[in-house]
């Protein structure tokens, strides 16, 4: 009876102390008066704590001041030994990295308060991130260089901000609470983005000229803190670690900075997790096969409970998609069909692309060469030769088919599998933690399922998480008022945020590489339309580049071309 009454106790306390309604930002105008109060005041930046450090760029000597800055008032100390809870143990050197920034500033910028700030977050796979620097004595960069985003960003003159969050997998407190649980990390990346608006007067680089990037899980992060800008709902978070700006308490609790960034640079953002799986079924559902996708517990996948799940967790797509009420570029309603089109249109650009500046885009039997694997070219017919060439036709099928042939597909469930029928080793008898269902849940729980096919076919009894331990269907605690999970989907997806008040990023370029498995396409496609439609974005620069897999920053110049363009632009 106890853990059947947990949930709903915790969604009537997260009711009475948690403003999760509306996403009505408070921001204040720049002329406005604030009263600085006592956590403000300690938060004070102070230019003098610096240490020096020493690096070349393109082989010349470049000295930096160097800043390690917590970024709250009251930062949550934690474990030294982190377990990590599937990631591997990490043992922190700092009980407060995780709340930490290192700010490195190029000594010939360190007056100058208009440079942009370069704002990278590091938690691929939605883990943990204590706060860590490549920037150290004797380090080499190059600025040209494709895959170097540091050198680029230092040749530029930016300030380059590493800031460090609690997530999933770790960021266990000192007390034994797992302090990582959503929205952690994108709460983390808030206040330390109001340090920064906090200090702007203080510091080096303008803190109105963010440009926010992370990649994978940081791809995610990046994209629901710059969809969410000065949104209200996370003020309770935000005033519980002691962020910077706030005023009042309880219900008049509210903001005296913003929090919002002017742009987002995302490589394969993992966004939208409460439809992820839905959308990556959806997606490959169709071309699984025991070639593609691994065994679980032993058990090939055709010969498992993995096809009956798959089919279950993609019925579920179309609808959700045509409850967003998105519309297509002509004014079309988006549909799940639609966001496949929309794919195939980008995927075709991409490869048109790619043959006017010269790559050798194999025609029709030709192979495809990855860093993975030689594939023939079966699902692409091309008109004409050499940089005349174009696109006559694209099988979407047999593309998908592909892909994950290149690279295996995850296994079924991709995202919320722990505690699920199927997924543990059957040597072990250990539940599947491979996706990311410990971001969720409780401070005392170690995950809660976070999609509905997961949480009522949850076989792990005494987690807590499912019908089997709640008594509670996914359709019954989801209608629960405020329910901890509702909460937390929420304010981790860029989707609840783009297209209301929130003020998000103006300039976004997101990118998703043609042969990344790691999400479907169509939930990036879907995040495109979502970011287009949104009447603060002016610009969003969206591709799936050719015959990338899941990575980041391997477009460098591109990137920080697209970057000095929206500065240059907004002086």
């Amino acid at each position: 009876m106890t853990l059947r009454l947990t949930w709903v106790a915790l969604a009537c306390a997260t009711a009475l102390t948690t403003a999760c309604g509306g996403s009505n930002p408070d921001p204040v105008a720049p002329t406005e008066t604030v009263a600085v109060d006592a956590e403000d005041a300690a938060l004070k930046f102070d230019a003098t704590k610096y240490t020096t450090v020493n690096v070349t760029v393109d082989g010349v000597a470049f000295k930096l001041r160097q800043y390690r800055i917590v970024y709250v008032a009251k930062p949550v100390k934690m474990l030294l030994a982190q377990a990590g809870l599937g990631n591997g143990a990490v043992t922190l050197a700092d009980p407060y990295a995780y709340q930490s920034m290192i700010v490195s500033v190029p000594e010939e910028q360190a007056t100058n308060q208009k440079t942009a700030l370069v704002f990278l977050v590091n938690n691929g796979g939605w883990w943990a991130s204590p706060v860590a620097t490549t920037i150290v004595e004797g380090a080499k960069f190059v600025s040209t260089s494709d895959t170097d985003n540091v050198g680029a960003a230092l040749k530029a003159g930016y300030v380059f901000v590493n800031v460090g969050t609690r997530s999933r997998g770790g960021a266990v407190a000192e007390d034994g609470r797992f302090s990582g649980k959503a929205p952690a990390p994108v709460v983390d990346a808030k206040a330390a983005i109001r340090y920064l608006r906090l200090n702007d007067a203080l510091m080096p680089g303008s803190a109105e000229r963010i440009v926010m990037t992370g990649t994978s899980g940081g791809g995610g992060l990046t994209a629901a803190v710059a969809a969410s800008g000065n949104s209200a709902d996370y003020l309770p978070y935000l005033d519980e670690v002691g962020a910077a700006g706030l005023k009042g308490a309880g219900a008049s609790l509210a903001s005296t900075i913003k929090d919002d960034v002017f742009a987002a640079v995302a490589y394969c953002p993992i966004n939208n997790l409460g439809n992820a799986d839905a959308g990556y079924e959806y997606e490959y559902g169709t071309v699984r096969s025991n070639a593609n996708t691994g065994a679980l517990g032993g058990v090939a996948f055709n010969a498992g409970q993995q096809p009956a799940a798959s089919t279950a967790i993609a019925a579920r797509f179309p609808a959700y998609v045509d409850n967003l009420g998105l519309k297509l570029e002509g004014g079309a309603a988006l549909t799940a069909q639609g966001l496949r089109d929309s794919t195939l249109a980008f995927v075709k650009a991409e490869l048109e692309r790619q043959i006017a500046k010269g790559t050798a885009v194999p025609a029709l039997g030709g192979n495809f060469v990855t860093s993975r694997a030689t594939l023939a070219n079966d699902w692409l017919t091309l008109s004409g030769t050499g940089s005349s060439a174009t696109v006559a036709a694209i099988d979407y099928a047999k593309f998908i088919n592909y892909v994950a042939a290149n690279q295996a597909l995850k296994t079924v469930v991709a995202f919320d599998p722990v505690g699920v029928t199927g997924n543990r080793n059957a040597t072990t008898g250990a539940w599947n933690v491979s996706g990311e269902t410990n971001l969720f849940g409780t401070a005392t729980a170690r995950y809660a399922n976070f999609t509905e096919w997961s949480w009522n076919n949850n076989a792990a009894t005494g987690d807590g998480s499912g019908t089997d331990d709640t008594g509670l269907t996914w359709a019954q605690v989801t209608a629960l008022s405020s329910t901890p999970l509702n909460t937390q989907l929420k304010l981790i997806n860029p989707l609840a945020y783009l297209g209301t008040a929130a003020d998000s990023a103006p300039y976004w370029y997101v990118r998703h590489g043609m042969v990344d498995r790691d999400t479907a396409f169509v939930m990036q496609t879907l995040l495109y339309h979502a970011i287009r439609s949104d009447t603060s974005v002016k610009e969003v620069s969206f591709k799936f580049p050719y015959l990338v897999g899941h990575a980041g920053n391997y477009d460098v110049q591109e990137a920080f071309a697209w970057i000095k363009a929206k500065l240059d632009a907004n002086p």
